[in-house]
């Protein structure tokens, strides 16, 4: 069975980010992502590809865009047009990850079998939202409570969901 995860880092009014850009700086919640996202597979949206400043290393980047004629110059990226075809990518017992943005996460959702949230525990005015949790198809099995300190300027909690 394919684990298709999506991973987010979102305020507490599920907002991901503002002109393409994170609203937060969470050092270790960058190391969490680069720990669990390390050597598998991670799907994003054109947007999200363009907001680093280069591939994130040992990473497959699956790179989802209505632009029939985008291309890439970096080896190890994949262009695709759906998240179907994005996952077509994907070896069936391959972990893989979706991070993003907004559009990306809502048409993942349904496919998705684990959520790795960290909610930022404050509100943002943006742009990119994550989707709603529906508690009735997602179970919360773990959760970590990080509080703001000199290198955090807000408190977050890690949350891990299951498909129900």
């Amino acid at each position: 069975m394919r684990s298709l995860i999506m991973i987010a880092a979102a305020a507490e009014n599920n907002t991901l980010g503002k002109n393409n850009a994170l609203l937060w700086h969470l050092p270790d919640d960058f190391k969490r992502f680069k720990r669990l996202t390390l050597g598998h597979p991670i799907i994003m949206g054109r947007k999200t590809f363009e907001s680093f400043p280069k591939p994130l290393p040992q990473r497959r980047h699956i790179i989802i865009t209505r632009d029939q004629g985008y291309t890439t110059p970096f080896i190890d990226c994949t262009v695709v047009h759906s998240m179907e075809e994005a996952l077509e990518k994907v070896a069936e017992n391959e972990v893989s990850f979706i991070i993003g943005g907004g559009e990306i996460y809502a048409l993942g959702l349904p496919y998705a079998n684990v959520i790795e949230l960290t909610r930022v525990h404050h509100s943002f005015e943006g742009d990119a939202f994550f989707p709603e949790i529906d508690a009735a198809a997602w179970e919360l099995i773990q959760q970590e409570y990080h509080p703001k300190d000199e290198k955090h300027h807000y408190d977050f909690t890690y949350f891990t969901y299951v498909r129900k």
